[in-house]
């Protein structure tokens, strides 16, 4: 899994780079540990402690995180480029430091928009930076993989705190004890990044050197040097893949802020307890989790497209189910579905942008990547919000279910293969 190219000592590859990239792997379970601690409590929190009742008031928490996410994405990888990686993730963490505390302390739901805000900040700069890292080290030929391994522990760890938070607010109440982990997660990252983190911008520098161009010659146009307003046109609108992923992306995060939001509430008005909403609530991030560990090595051999197409398919399969089911059974088999679907994108949506950008300008395109698929939180909340409050909870998670078949539906129609290997016919 290394490269044999070796240049001041810095190697490309997993194996070349094992000791650094697993120390990654633990730093972005600590960012996924950060957000989990809001995916069982803080909707139960919005109706019990502050009292809103609107749908589209309780989920301005969800629209503050997703708008300030998607502009630090943005910012990250311009940040990463001119600075370095690390400051950048040393930053982040020292920004989600009060997160917890003002969580815990919050004497009004305008203390947890705000603790929102810097959350936003912090996933935006500590998750786009690991994954740029990890990018930088592994090299062009096992990017799925090294995706799927950052994407999980990212995602177990928010499948295991909601897990744990769920328990912990149905033993002794939503406030504090379920908030004490998220301080201990920030301690643990900010530790972690400061003193044992490695630059990494130096192996990215080592691939540009080496690049080669594609047989095909359907990147000759993507030049080495590109302006921040050229990686944005060309990653957001203009080239097929990197703007197909960019829509998928956000669709997928849409459905997923509905999931965040609205999901506790539906299995609430039904009447399930606490810990069972706990339980449905780590399954979905839990099964995306561990299903990534599969399918980002898989796309490094089948290619991206199907994966991603599929992946859409299913989860809007997935949406359709919970907005038809009434059970916990029902609903327990949706979110599994859910998650397979999302495991099946979210790695090798990353994995794809990794196989067009050039690694000069790689960075900046991950992170306007990830500006639209982390505004996808925002535009999702905001409009199941609105949607709920019009028509009820089911046809919002209708609406998303039918937004999701059709993002599928047109990475199939735009998307060409991206991996390298596949397109020009070596196995995997």
């Amino acid at each position: 899994m290394s490269s044999s190219e070796a240049t001041g000592g810095l190697r490309l590859g997993l194996r070349a780079n094992l000791a650094q990239f697993t120390l990654l792997v633990a730093v972005n379970a600590l960012v996924g540990g950060m957000l989990g601690q809001e995916r069982t409590v803080l909707p139960l929190l919005a109706d019990r402690a502050f009292g809103l009742t609107a749908y589209t008031a309780a989920l301005t928490f969800i629209v503050a995180f997703g708008a300030t996410k998607a502009a630090t994405n943005y910012i990250a990888g311009t940040l990463c480029d001119r600075f370095g990686r690390k400051p950048v993730l040393v930053v982040g963490w020292l920004i989600g430091l009060p997160v917890p505390l003002l969580l815990i302390w919050a004497p009004s739901w305008g203390w947890v928009i705000a603790a929102n805000v810097l959350l936003g900040l912090n996933q935006g700069l500590t998750w786009s930076t690991t994954v740029i890292m990890k990018i930088d080290l592994v090299g062009p030929r096992r990017r799925g993989l090294a995706m799927g391994l950052n994407e999980a522990a990212g995602y177990l760890a928010v499948a295991a705190t909601a897990l744990a938070t769920g328990y912990l607010a149905a033993r002794y109440g939503l406030r504090p004890e379920p908030f004490y982990l998220g301080i201990a997660f920030a301690a643990l990252g900010l530790g972690l990044s400061t003193l044992a983190v490695r630059e990494t911008r130096g192996h990215a520098r080592l691939e540009a050197a080496s690049h080669t161009a594609r047989p095909d010659g359907r990147h000759d146009h993507l030049h080495a040097e590109l302006s921040n307003r050229k990686v944005f046109t060309q990653t957001s609108f203009h080239e097929p893949a990197l703007s197909a992923a960019s829509q998928a992306g956000m669709v997928n995060n849409l459905n997923d802020g509905l999931a965040w939001g609205l999901f506790p509430v539906l299995f609430a008005a039904a009447g399930l307890s606490v810990a069972r909403i706990g339980v449905l609530a780590a399954l979905y991030p839990a099964v995306w989790g561990l299903g990534q560990l599969v399918t980002g090595a898989l796309s490094d051999r089948t290619g991206r497209k199907p994966w991603i197409t599929g992946g859409m398919l299913l989860q809007g399969a997935a949406l359709a189910l919970v907005a038809a089911g009434d059970t916990f059974g029902v609903w327990a088999a949706a979110v599994v579905l859910l998650g397979a679907g999302t495991a099946m994108v979210y790695p090798t949506l990353l994995a794809a942008i990794g196989d067009v950008a050039h690694p000069v300008w790689r960075a900046r395109s991950v992170g306007v990547y990830r500006l639209w698929r982390d505004g996808g939180f925002a535009v999702g909340a905001l409009a199941a919000g609105l949607l709920a409050d019009a028509f009820g909870l089911r046809a919002a998670v209708w609406v998303v279910a039918a937004l999701t078949a059709a993002s599928g539906l047109l990475v199939a129609a735009r998307m060409y293969e991206t991996h390298p290997r596949v397109t020009s016919g070596t196995p995997g």
